[in-house]
């Protein structure tokens, strides 16, 4: 058996918090659903799949009357098709294709950055240079495995039918830094004035007369889904990905964006500051 997906590995913690919710044990949950202990535990680590009806019916023995997130819960159950990423998995950490995946199923996306362009806003060029750069030196193969899995990662802000709406709050230090050099940086601008003109995506800048700002030590990746419980917060660190979906902790990054959307500057003046740097170089 395969290991689970990041997805499949949320659903299942979900189904875990409503049993916990219920203040019943695994053993008790599989006695009210005719299982096996055994089978619950499974399908709480995402190793087996679970019907809509199922779904539906683990929520009536577990009292869960929140209809939206049984509906969006079920709706998941039958979403263990594996993606394009998948091809990747023997050549990219798995926590890679975990944002692929949450990336394609997301409702909306907001990301807010302070030193480099969005991964979903990056040229190839630019996206390039940052894979040179990496503090554990890349080999070819790794750099054009990672910079192809990029460009293929953006594709959701390309569907023709169904764009993911999608909103970066960028500083001015990420604007300003010449990655690649003044040729690469101008179209690398370029292409953000490019992507704002898009109706399913907003670009915002805070510039350095804001001064400090919560969030901005860190670059902040937050994933709607289809109910508020079911959002998801990605941060890039130093050491790997790290996916936080608590409560207390969707709580706190949801402040947080409130915070930096009080000091950025409104679409049309980060526009006016974007052809201001392009002017400079």
């Amino acid at each position: 058996m395969r290991n689970p997906t990041g997805r499949q590995l949320r659903f299942g913690a979900e189904l875990r918090k409503l049993r916990e919710r219920a203040g019943l044990s695994s053993t008790e949950a599989g006695q009210l659903l005719g299982i096996k202990q055994a089978q619950v535990s499974n399908m709480e680590a995402g190793r087996v799949g679970v019907s809509p009806d199922r779904m539906h019916t683990i929520a009536c023995h577990y009292d869960c009357s929140d209809k939206p997130l049984v509906e969006a819960l079920a709706a998941m159950t039958s979403e263990r098709k594996r993606g394009w990423w998948e091809q990747y998995r023997e050549v990219l950490p798995n926590a890679l294709l975990d944002l692929a995946e949450l990336e394609h199923h997301a409702q909306s996306l907001r990301a807010s950055t302070t030193a480099r362009i969005p991964g979903l806003l990056q040229t190839r060029e630019y996206a390039l240079e940052i894979f040179r750069q990496a503090v554990t030196e890349l080999s070819p193969p790794d750099i054009e495995h990672r910079l192809s899995f990029r460009i293929k990662r953006q594709a959701i802000l390309y569907d023709e039918d169904d764009p993911t709406p999608y909103e970066a709050i960028v500083h001015e230090a990420a604007l300003r830094m010449q990655v690649g050099g003044p040729t690469v940086t101008r179209h690398q601008l370029q292409h953000l004035l490019d992507m704002s003109d898009r109706d399913h995506i907003t670009l915002r800048a805070i510039t350095f007369e804001a001064g400090a700002y919560p969030g901005s030590g860190q670059s902040i990746f937050y994933a709607y889904g289809a109910v508020p419980q079911l959002d998801t917060v990605h941060l890039d660190q130093a050491h790997g990905l790290a996916f936080l979906d608590a409560e207390a902790q969707l709580h706190k990054y949801r402040t947080l964006f409130e915070r930096i959307d009080a000091v950025a500057l409104a679409p049309e003046k980060t526009r006016d500051l974007v052809h201001n740097l392009m002017r400079e170089l």
